[in-house]
């Protein structure tokens, strides 16, 4: 890619891989510092059983670094010599969404470590910090939420962008897309948790499932779909047929996979 560098170097029998974007190529070596300084610096924001994502400072800048610890030995070959990391996944797809005028936390580097036989170890992905206000999953709590209506046709006109533009999120799901209040009814949208996603030409049937793991009420769909249908533009009854089976079918599967855990976990 032409806005990026890449830079390889070996430590200790493990090999790095950086790639930073040429906007940040003069702070290549700070870069490298917070990867190297990542487990006893920074503010823990998520941790999970698998991945961690930590707020510091690249300069007077306030980054994330999203930590992709090491795989098992089948996804190390996997993601060494078959598939893009989750690290790079991420940065490639935010410069797409980036060029295609979505939003989503500024790319500054990912980081790949690999031992001498180049499978993989651990990954980092550095981006801007986004101080956002709420996702949706606020909406999908309080029904009163302010602005609620306004919000959810936004995120359709949001999310419409997205399949415009090709992009099939396969984790579109409340937690994913920060909120940011920029006045009265006036919101940005920004996307993350990106190394879920394809590209392609998407269906009406396609786009309304993109929606089921919004987790949303009946209310929520008709909003939704009523927005959509004047953005395609397509049959309002119809779109809004297809997305709510779609949302109706993915929450009885869950809540079925659930029920399943909970007879099992008793035997």
């Amino acid at each position: 890619m032409q806005n990026t560098i890449f830079v390889s170097l070996t430590q200790k029998n493990i090999i790095v891989f950086v790639k930073i974007h040429s906007k940040y190529a003069d702070q290549s070596e700070a870069v490298k510092r917070l990867v190297a300084n990542f487990l006893n610096s920074g503010e823990l924001v998520v941790q999970g059983s698998r991945n961690a994502i930590k707020t510091n400072f690249l300069g007077e800048e306030k980054v994330s670094i999203k930590f992709f610890q090491k795989p098992s030995f089948l996804k190390a070959i996997m993601y060494s010599f078959f598939r893009s990391t989750k690290a790079k996944r991420s940065y490639e797809y935010a410069n797409y969404l980036i060029e295609n005028n979505i939003n989503t936390p500024f790319p500054i580097a990912y980081v790949e470590f690999k031992n001498r036989w180049g499978l993989l170890q651990e990954s980092y992905y550095i981006c801007k910090h986004i101080a956002y206000d709420f996702t949706i999953r606020e909406l999908i709590h309080d029904p009163l939420f302010p602005d609620r209506t306004s919000i959810l046709e936004q995120f359709t006109i949001f999310t419409f962008q997205l399949h415009e533009a090709r992009v099939h999120f396969l984790d579109h799901s409340p937690g994913n897309t920060l909120i940011v209040k920029k006045g009265h009814q006036n919101f940005d949208f920004y996307l993350i948790d990106l190394n879920r996603m394809t590209f392609e030409n998407l269906s009406v049937e396609k786009r309304m499932d993109n929606f089921k793991k919004m987790w949303l009420s009946k209310a929520m769909v008709k909003i939704i779909a009523k927005k959509y249908a004047a953005l395609l533009p397509y049959d309002e009854s119809k779109l809004l047929e297809l997305l709510m089976k779609s949302s109706q079918d993915f929450k009885r599967k869950i809540t079925r996979k659930k029920y399943l855990k909970r007879k099992i976990g008793k035997k």
